[in-house]
């Protein structure tokens, strides 16, 4: 991590961002209104950070400001907050984003309002400290710069997550980003006043929750969460799961299994280490550069596959409290992936995930035993790889990864190499298959349900369907291959029907 600058250094601002910076900044001298530079953007730049935020502070009505500087310097205008008077203005061409804020009294009242110390610097804007500035001219009332020395987050007040408890996820999401730790008297205000988060509207806690699983270790951070008793109050469905014991080849109760699942997950996709495995495990697990790409696409405004999958790995064993029995000596906990995804379901509306995200983890809680499901003994048969595939589409890769870690996080240090190299090889073959004979898991139209009526004389009605379904499966089983094929096969169909 880049050196904190010293005392008196001259601090530079990348030339794209100075550009603008000294456009808004003669803009706002014009119309004669006092602005600073407040929050991330100083703490960023000073960490020797890349950050396309400004956040700005205004004595104006800051939505007119924002929606007047929009206009002057071709952006968009985005009115965030009408009551606590905060707009938005996006430089497409410039790859900026620029938060227009009201002051709140004067500068040092102001920051006397924010979260965090390390946030809570200001610089003065004036046409000529744009490009650069000295440190010296930092407005720093609450020590924030010795806080970014020390790698410390502090509350600025004791009130802080009682004025918007939505910065209680953010202090754990911070101190995961930067590296930092939050420092004891913060944790206890933490701890203290936990259960105002379960006040905070979805939207708010959704992003804040997005950006805690797209780092690295999001499986400690969880941890981290529980102890401070952020977890639960977030998400009160995963308080029964605490305590539930498992079936003895399962290492942790069903609450620290699937957080500990996270962190499999995350070990799996070569984002972190895990202390109770070991090199061997991780080389047996396939691995490329289309993966990682799987991995990484969008799903929805600031979620992808991997933050997703992770969320799903939290929730994957959601139901299992509700649906535990024993049976003549034997722990069961029968339905509990269909149920959970349900559940899985009911705690992301509530978060305000979008459609996609929902359906996409409801899916992966339904189906993640079902890897394992393909086959009894040896390989899949090509049958059983299109059905997978045609239940899951492409959250089946997701699911093999799941079930992995799925796996892994079950057994942990009494981990069985030999079972763990053949589900390996398993989802290795299932993934050369996907990749490399499209026909299995997408069979290209031979017939549709048209021709099939005119060539056989069918009238409309679920049986096309259905014969259009079984024939898309011996596709993929690479039974049939040609229009003469499938036409004999619809025919040999109807007459087992009849």
């Amino acid at each position: 991590m880049p050196s904190l600058v010293t005392e008196d250094e001259i601090l530079t601002i990348k030339s794209d961002t100075s550009r603008i910076l000294n456009k808004i900044s003669r803009f706002l001298a014009e119309k004669d209104i006092p602005s600073f530079i407040v929050g991330g953007f100083i703490r960023d730049t000073l960490l020797g950070r890349a950050t396309d935020d400004i956040d700005i502070a205004v004595g104006a009505d800051a939505l007119e400001v924002a929606s007047q500087a929009a206009g002057a310097f071709d952006g968009i205008f985005v009115p965030l907050d009408d009551i606590n008077l905060v707009g938005r203005v996006i430089l497409p061409a410039e790859k900026l984003q620029i938060d227009f804020s009201a002051l709140q009294g004067d500068i040092r009242h102001d920051l006397a309002r924010r979260d965090f110390t390390i946030d809570a610097m200001a610089i003065g804007l004036g046409e000529d400290i744009t490009t650069s500035f000295k440190t010296k001219d930092l407005i720093d009332p609450f020590n924030g710069r010795d806080d970014l020395r020390l790698r410390l987050i502090r509350a600025v007040s004791d009130t802080i997550f009682r004025d918007d408890a939505v910065r209680l996820l953010r202090a754990v999401r911070l101190a995961a980003e930067l590296n930092f730790n939050i420092n004891n008297d913060t944790e206890k205000l933490i701890s203290r006043d936990n259960s105002l988060i379960a006040g905070v509207a979805g939207e708010r806690v959704r992003e804040e929750l997005l950006r805690l699983l797209a780092l690295p270790g999001a499986g400690q951070r969880l941890f981290y969460l529980d102890k401070l008793g952020l977890l639960t109050a977030l998400v009160s469905e995963l308080a029964p799961l605490k305590g539930v014991e498992q079936p003895k080849e399962h290492t942790w109760d069903v609450f620290d299994h699937s957080i500990q699942t996270v962190a499999a997950l995350e070990f799996l996709l070569r984002e972190s280490t895990l202390e109770y495995a070991e090199e061997e495990v991780l080389s047996s697990v396939p691995w490329s550069e289309k993966l990682e790409q799987h991995f990484s696409r969008e799903i929805s405004s600031g979620s992808t596959a991997k933050s997703m999958l992770k969320l799903a790995a939290l929730l994957h064993d959601i139901a299992k409290p509700q649906t535990k029995t024993i049976e003549e000596g034997r722990m069961r906990f029968l339905g509990h992936p269909e149920t959970g995804a349900a559940t899985a379901a009911s705690i992301m509306e509530r978060l305000r995930f979008s459609n996609k995200e929902i359906q996409l983890v409801a899916l992966l809680v339904k189906y993640h035993l079902r890897p394992t499901q393909m086959s009894n003994e040896g390989m899949p048969t090509d049958r059983a790889i299109y059905r997978y595939f045609r239940d899951t589409g492409e959250a089946g890769i997701d699911l093999l990864y799941l079930c992995l870690a799925d796996h892994l996080a079950a057994r942990a240090a009494t981990l069985d190499i030999i079972q763990w190299r053949e589900h390996c090889r398993m989802t290795e073959y299932v993934l050369e298959k996907h990749f490399n004979e499209a026909n299995i898991s997408s069979p290209p139209k031979i017939l549709d349900g048209h021709e099939i009526m005119k060539i056989l004389n069918l009238d409309p009605g679920p049986q096309i369907g259905k014969l259009l379904e079984e024939l898309r499966e011996a596709q993929g089983a690479g039974e049939i291959s040609t229009r003469e094929q499938a036409l004999a096969y619809i025919r040999q169909l109807l007459s087992e029907m009849k």
